[in-house]
């Protein structure tokens, strides 16, 4: 009887975990597509990022 309570209680472990996980690929996904739609959202200042020359041998 004390199998069948652990089975129980690993069975909602694993299905709160994937409840989780599936949480927090919804958070990314709607976070990136947020960050799709605004391109100022990307950068973290307002100038345009620097091309540094290469260093000579």
């Amino acid at each position: 009887m004390i199998e069948f309570e652990y089975h129980k209680m690993r069975s909602a472990q694993l299905i709160r975990e994937a409840e989780q996980e599936r949480l927090a690929r919804v958070v990314a996904r709607t976070q990136r597509a947020a960050r799709h739609e605004d391109p100022a959202a990307e950068s973290h200042t307002g100038r345009p990022r620097r091309h540094r020359i290469p260093r000579t041998a």
